[in-house]
C-alpha cells in the first residue's frame, strides 16, 4: 500500500510539474512570452488547490481506493486531452483539469499510509511517502526537456500520460482501504464501558477544528515553514549562477543532488519521530534548524563564499523540506479516520497557496534588497513558527 500510494503521488507530481519543464519549448518554439508560459505552468497547481479539500472529504466518506483511482483516471483523460489538443488555450484547460484529478493522490495518499501503519512506524512510512514530490520533480526534469526538444510539445506530454495511466490502473486494481475501527455501538461488556465507548466515538465524530486548536496551529506552522522551502527550491539555481558565479550545468547538478538528499532527509526525520514517540518535538528542532540554515545562506552570499555555496544549498534543501512528513503525520493522527482526508486536504491547500505567493513576493524582495537580506528575512519565519508548535493535547495531556 505504501508503494502504491507513493507511485500514485509520483505520477500526479510528474503530470503537475511537466509544464514547468516545457517553458523553454513554449518560449522558443511556440512564441509564448515567459508570462504566458507561466500561466500554463500554474494551471495544474490551481486545479489542485481547487479540489484538495473536496477529495479529502470524499476519502473520508468512501475510502482511499476509489478516490485515488478515480482522481488519477480523471488526470489520465485530461493528459490525453492535452496530447491531442490543437491549441494552447485548450492545453491549459486540460492542465487545469489534470491538476484537479492529481490532487486526489495528495489528499488521500497520506490517509492511506496512516491507516495501514501503526503509530510507531508512521513517521518512517510517511517520510517515504513524502519522497514523492522530489522524485516526481526529478523524473520530470530528466525526461521531459529532451522529449520536448526532440519531438515537440505533444511528444513530451505522452510521457506523463503513460505514467499516470499505469498509476490509475494500479490504484484501481490493487489499492485496498485500511481497516477502520469497529463502531462502538456493537460493544459489549459492563454498563460502565458502553458510555465510555460512546464518549470515545463522539470525540472521533466531532469536528476536530471546533474541538481543539491543534490542527489550526499545525497548518499555521506549515505555512510559515513552507516559505523557506520554496525560497530555496525556487531561487537556489539562479543564486548559484548569477550571484555566486557557478556554471549553469554544475549549478543544476548541485540543485538536483539537493533534491535527492532532501528526500532522504524526510525519511531520517520520520524514523527519529517514531523512535522518540513524538512528531512535534522533532518539528521544533527542524524549525530552529531551518532558521539557522537560511542565515547560513545569507552569510554565504554576504561574505561571497562561492566555494561553500554548494554545501549551503544542499544543507538548506535538506532541512527546509524535513518538516513536511512530520506535519502531515501529526495532522492525520489528530484528525482521526473520520476527518483525516479533509484535514490533509486543508494542509495541502494552505501550503500550495503559501508556495504560490512565495515566488513572486520573494522575487520582488530579492530585486529590492538582494539575496543575502532576503535569505536573512526568510529566517525569521521559522522562528515565528516555534511558539505555535503544540506540545500536548489539552484534553488528554498526551505528548505530541
Amino acid at each position: 500500500m505504501l508503494a502504491l500510494g507513493l507511485f500514485s503521488q509520483v505520477a500526479g507530481t510528474i503530470v503537475v510539474t511537466t509544464p514547468a519543464f516545457l517553458v523553454p519549448s513554449l518560449h522558443a518554439d511556440c512564441g509564448l512570452s515567459l508570462a504566458e508560459a507561466g500561466l500554463l505552468v500554474a494551471a495544474p497547481s490551481v486545479g489542485m488547490v481547487l479540489t484538495l479539500i473536496l477529495w479529502g472529504a470524499l476519502a473520508d466518506r468512501v475510502g482511499e481506493h476509489w478516490v485515488i483511482g478515480a482522481g488519477l483516471a480523471i488526470t489520465s483523460v485530461a493528459a490525453l486531452g492535452a496530447v491531442l489538443s490543437g491549441d494552447l488555450v485548450s492545453t491549459g484547460i486540460f492542465f487545469l483539469v489534470a491538476g484537479m484529478g492529481a490532487a486526489s493522490a495528495n489528499a488521500a495518499g497520506g490517509r492511506l499510509v496512516v491507516g495501514w501503519f501503526p503509530p510507531d512506524r508512521r513517521g518512517l512510512a510517511m517520510g517515504i511517502r513524502q519522497m514523492a514530490q522530489p522524485l516526481g520533480v526529478a523524473v520530470s526534469a530528466i525526461v521531459v526537456p529532451p522529449l520536448a526538444a526532440g519531438g515537440g510539445l505533444s511528444a513530451a506530454l505522452v510521457f506523463p500520460l503513460v505514467i499516470v495511466v499505469i498509476a490509475a490502473l494500479a490504484a484501481l486494481l490493487f489499492i485496498t482501504d485500511p481497516p477502520r475501527s469497529p463502531k462502538p455501538n456493537g460493544a459489549t461488556g459492563s454498563g460502565a464501558t458502553a458510555p465510555a465507548a460512546e464518549a470515545a466515538a463522539a470525540r472521533k465524530r466531532a469536528n476536530p477544528y471546533r474541538s481543539s486548536s491543534l490542527l489550526w496551529q499545525i497548518h499555521s506552522v506549515s505555512v510559515l515553514l513552507v516559505v523557506p522551502q520554496f525560497v530555496v527550491s525556487t531561487f537556489a539555481l539562479v543564486w548559484l549562477i548569477s550571484s555566486e558565479g557557478w556554471p549553469p550545468l554544475l549549478a543544476g547538478v548541485v540543485v538536483g543532488l539537493a533534491q535527492f538528499v532532501g528526500a532522504l532527509g524526510r525519511i531520517v526525520v520520520g524514523i527519529v519521530s517514531d523512535r522518540v514517540g513524538s512528531r512535534m518535538g522533532p518539528l521544533r528542532v527542524v524549525a530552529a534548524l531551518a532558521s539557522l540554515v537560511m542565515l547560513v545562506l545569507a552569510l554565504t552570499d554576504w561574505l561571497e563564499l562561492s566555494g561553500f555555496a554548494a554545501f549551503a544549498v544542499v544543507l538548506a534543501s535538506t532541512v527546509t523540506v524535513a518538516d513536511n512528513g512530520l506535519a502531515f503525520t501529526a495532522v492525520a493522527e489528530i484528525a482521526g479516520s473520520r476527518w483525516s482526508g479533509r484535514a490533509l486536504g486543508a494542509q495541502n491547500t494552505a501550503q500550495f497557496l503559501a508556495a504560490a505567493a512565495t515566488a513572486p513576493l520573494v522575487g520582488l524582495l530579492i530585486g529590492a534588497v538582494g539575496f543575502a537580506a532576503s535569505f536573512a528575512l526568510t529566517a525569521v519565519l521559522p522562528v515565528l513558527a516555534l511558539p505555535l508548535i503544540p506540545r500536548r493535547r489539552k484534553e488528554t495531556g498526551e505528548k505530541l
